[in-house]
């Protein structure tokens, strides 16, 4: 057919590993359950902001300068980031991409993400740590949504690529990565076990 595809929206997804990562898991686990108890301004911040969760992206959002576990999650998400990189075109010619932020989420039962992005970052994306049976995907929204101003609704079974919603699958041990501007979010998680996912941004500037 002459239709050609144009201003592509990416999103990588890919186990993180081959192997390693069940201990690593468990480490960030370990981790995550100290930093909730001794970090009180994170939990000061996330009860404004992640009612009923806890995060450190307001206390402690660089845990992969203070934590060696998360320096190792660094470093293994390296050959992600240039891939994704590469299937963007990116030209990153002596200035590569680094991790500025990296923080740890932990959402209980009925805590939920609003919709948001990353306007300083150029990639972002979310390493899954813990995800009970049930528990939300990652939601993403068509970035030209608010221009699409007489369309008509999308028919049920469209193609992924035609629709204005995505809910990427979130699985333990699994990364996600995407353009920082793409607007995203977790709905409420309506299973009792805690989501427990890390967060990170790349910037190039």
């Amino acid at each position: 057919m002459p239709i050609e595809t144009l201003f592509a929206t990416r999103l990588y997804r890919a186990k993180l590993a081959s192997r390693g990562v069940a201990a690593l898991n468990a480490q960030m686990l370990r981790e995550l359950a100290v930093l909730r108890e001794d970090d009180g301004g994170g939990r000061q911040w996330s009860a404004v902001n992640y009612p009923g969760g806890y995060t450190s992206y307001g206390s402690v959002c660089r845990l992969q300068t203070v934590s060696p576990t998360f320096a190792r999650l660094e470093h293994w998400l390296t050959p992600h980031i240039r891939a994704f990189a590469r299937s963007l075109d990116l030209d990153l010619v002596g200035r590569p991409l680094t991790m500025t932020d990296c923080w740890i989420n932990a959402m209980p039962q009925g805590v939920t993400h609003s919709l948001h992005l990353h306007p300083t970052a150029t990639i972002s994306g979310t390493y899954y740590v813990q995800v009970p049976k049930g528990a939300p995907g990652l939601k993403l929204e068509d970035p030209r949504l608010d221009r699409m101003m007489a369309a008509p609704p999308r028919r049920a079974n469209a193609r992924p690529a035609n629709r204005t919603w995505i809910t990427s699958p979130a699985v333990a041990g699994y990364v996600t990565l995407f353009e920082s501007w793409l607007r995203h979010e977790v709905p409420a998680n309506p299973v009792a076990a805690e989501r427990v996912s890390v967060s990170f941004n790349y910037s190039w500037f």
